[in-house]
């Protein structure tokens, strides 16, 4: 397989899933689009041995065992030989970090915290949230300023804050899942602050104490979109608009489980083709 063609098995690959944010878009630079789709590969494949199916956790920490080991394979120059799309992400992966010099620390991370997926099902307070946070999502918008040409602690900074936006604001999208998976993102010390009980859970039901608990995540989820929102005008060309498109989106989502009171057992808020446009005028209308 050549690489170019692994590179277009990866761009089909992220076009497959729905995600709150664009990923490898027409926002981005032509260059960037392929490298970019090859990171999300990796991330995504890994993400479904610790999330999809009816694996133990036992096969799904083999899995993830097995992943890192190729990414190290790759990382040190070793060309996988194997039609498929585990071999296509790694070939492409591969050609990426080559050209991009991406630390392979960066990956690492983000393995750290899909293991911790399948050993970790509660979080006793924010900074337990955030440190799971730092490596399952704050590496990806990291990667995309290094593909971008960017290696600057305060834009890390601001990266770091939108990331950990837009990874809390699926946990409280995603309730419903993964209370359904036994797990449970809100953090417990709120949880108890609020006076809600996981019976209520249990009876799918979103009662007035877990509403406070979730109005008081969705305040802290704000709090860093917010701090992350002057990114987009501190880079420069395509990738500005790819990052408001992403904050907007996010945002967004966030907008709606307000506004329905977080009731996710009645309804998952999503993106659809009718947001393009709002959200099309608002990157154009940025400020």
């Amino acid at each position: 397989m050549v690489v170019e063609a692994a590179y277009a098995r990866c761009q089909h690959l992220a076009r497959q899933h729905y995600e709150n944010f664009p990923v490898a878009s027409r926002l981005l630079p032509r260059a960037a689009r392929p490298h970019v789709a090859a990171i999300y590969g990796f991330a995504r494949l890994a993400d479904d041995f610790a999330d999809e199916g009816r694996r133990t956790a036992e096969q799904r920490l083999a899995l993830l065992d097995d992943w890192r080991r190729r990414l190290h394979e790759t990382a040190a120059g070793r060309v996988p030989d194997e039609d498929s799309d585990a071999g296509a992400i790694f070939l492409a992966l591969g050609d990426t970090m080559r050209r991009c010099a991406l630390d392979v620390q960066l990956f690492d991370d983000l393995l750290s915290a899909f293991r911790q997926d399948v050993l970790v099902t509660r979080y006793d307070t924010w900074p337990d949230l955030l440190d799971y946070c730092r490596r399952s999502a704050n590496p990806v918008g990291r990667l995309v300023l290094r593909i971008s040409g960017y290696r600057d602690a305060g834009l890390d900074a601001m990266s770091d804050a939108i990331c950990s936006a837009l990874q809390l604001t699926n946990f409280w999208q995603d309730l419903a899942i993964d209370w359904q998976k036994g797990r449970l993102y809100v953090p417990q010390a709120e949880i108890q602050a609020a006076g809600a009980t996981p019976d209520d859970l249990g009876r799918r039901r979103i009662s007035r104490e877990w509403r406070a608990a979730l109005t008081r995540a969705a305040a802290e989820t704000r709090a860093l979109f917010l701090a992350g929102r002057p990114l987009p005008n501190a880079v420069k060309g395509r990738l500005r608009w790819e990052l408001r498109a992403t904050w907007l989106g996010g945002t967004r989502i966030l907008d709606r489980l307000e506004r329905s009171g977080f009731d996710v057992f009645r309804a998952r808020p999503t993106l659809g083709w009718l947001d393009a446009l709002p959200i099309g005028w608002r990157a154009l209308t940025w400020r």
